[in-house]
């Protein structure tokens, strides 16, 4: 789908078998300086817009903010945590403005390209990954009630696999949380290197595992996002199926 000296990526995002619209939105920078996947919530149409105002306003507050080229890394941290402030602001006044639009809001996942290091982080349940000498790595944490439970080891990981409380989000755009900045991974990377950026619509239908050997065994990131996709869809993923895949050289 696009490429620049050093990377190589590729994109997708399906409505899927279950639902009549798709709230996921993904944006990637033609030059290579950011990658972000949204899963938007309101039902009818306010979680479209609420994932389309993230894709919009992040870039635009990023770009403002940040020199692409040589920015350190404490303000390239607070230049991100200021564009997803400001995005958040924006769903929840939106929220309060049209009653069609209320209780909307949306998760986002990231990568940021600044002078070749690599942000990584997010708000919500969409996830990044990284594979590194064959090895998947989850870069993320969920936002969750079933993650939280988790880390007080109150249920195992495979209890939280289908736990009821599983797509119950504590915090995502459109709430005062989200505004609690994002705390992202900062990575030098190596060639081989390959990275996803997913909503939850392909964790739900595949497993680590799967993701990995997609990752591994296709050589093209934008035949790797469709694999993803058409697994994540075939394994029984009742929502809507985003991913971005990023490839260093």
């Amino acid at each position: 789908m696009g490429s620049t000296g050093q990377y190589r990526w590729g994109a997708i995002s399906i409505t899927g078998n279950f639902r009549s619209n798709n709230e996921d939105k993904f944006l990637v920078d033609s030059q290579g300086r950011y990658f972000l996947v949204a899963d938007g919530m309101g039902g009818q149409s306010a979680g479209e817009r609420a994932s389309e105002l993230a894709v919009e306003l992040i870039p635009q507050r990023l770009v403002a903010l940040i020199d692409f080229n040589g920015d350190s890394t404490n303000s390239v941290i607070e230049a991100i945590d200021k564009a997803i402030s400001h995005a958040n602001s924006e769903i929840m006044a939106l929220g309060e403005l049209e009653p069609g639009c209320r209780n909307m809001g949306t998760t986002i996942a990231f990568i940021v390209n600044v002078h070749n290091v690599l942000y990584i982080g997010g708000v919500g349940d969409s996830r990044a990954y990284l594979l590194r000498f064959n090895e998947l790595k989850q870069l993320t944490e969920d936002h969750s009630l079933t993650q939280a439970l988790v880390k007080a080891k109150t249920i195992t990981p495979e209890d939280a696999k289908t736990h009821r409380y599983k797509n119950v989000l504590y915090r995502y755009l459109g709430t005062k949380e989200g505004s609690a900045g994002t705390d992202p991974a900062q990575l030098t990377p190596q060639s081989g290197d390959r990275f996803l950026l997913c909503s939850d619509g392909i964790t739900d239908g595949t497993t680590p595992e799967l993701i990995q050997q997609i990752l591994t065994a296709e050589n093209d990131p934008q035949v790797a996002a469709e694999k993803l996709v058409i697994s994540a869809q075939e394994g029984g993923s009742r929502d809507n199926i985003t991913c971005v895949v990023l490839y260093v050289e």
